[in-house]
């Protein structure tokens, strides 16, 4: 009796770790990721993050409405793993200056403006954990704006200026920028 209970909690064990192996590394995420490089002038400015939906969901919000994000709150900028930017040089980032290297990137979102902020705790395999806050390199505040439609998936791009770059950011009925220049 004692070996047929064995063998099935070892065949249950098994079962187990194969689902486990297939989610990790074989099944499609339902929030895939993403990566955007911005490269001229000798910038180079890269993003690796993970593309959440709408799916008829409340974005942002306050949090007694059901938003999936609350105004106040800690959110990723994205989905799955935390959001890590890196900068081949030196430069400002929204007027701030920061060193060239890679950085992990969050945002606490509100009504009418979003706290940015990059901080040097990386290689965070789940962004859904707040970051050490003891590590902020720096934060900035940036305007909201509202996108001419609504944006299903969220989406980080970058728009060319004088000396650097914007970084634009869109999701739902939110978008913001932030001003990338190389420091001189």
């Amino acid at each position: 009796m004692k070996k047929k209970i064995l063998i099935g909690l070892g065949a249950l064990l098994l079962l187990f770790i194969i689902w486990s192996v297939y989610g990790l590394f074989f099944a499609t995420p339902v929030s895939p990721p993403a990566s955007v490089t911005y490269n001229e002038a000798g910038l180079e400015i890269t993003i690796d993050y993970s593309q959440p939906s709408k799916k008829g969901r409340k974005i942002f919000g306050e949090e007694s409405e059901g938003a999936l994000q609350p105004y106040g709150k800690y959110w990723r900028l994205g989905a799955n793993a935390a959001t890590e930017i890196s900068f081949n040089k030196d430069v400002t980032f929204g007027g701030k200056s920061v060193e060239a290297g890679t950085y992990r990137m969050y945002a606490v979102p509100g009504p009418e403006s979003f706290e940015i902020t990059l901080n040097s705790e990386t290689d965070v395999f789940m962004g859904a954990f707040e970051p050490d806050y003891d590590l902020d390199v720096l934060t900035i505040e940036v305007p909201v704006q509202k996108p001419a439609a609504p944006v299903e998936t969220f989406t980080i791009g970058f728009s060319a200026k004088e000396n650097g770059a914007n970084i634009n950011f869109s999701w739902d009925q939110s978008m913001f920028q932030v001003p990338v220049a190389i420091q001189e």
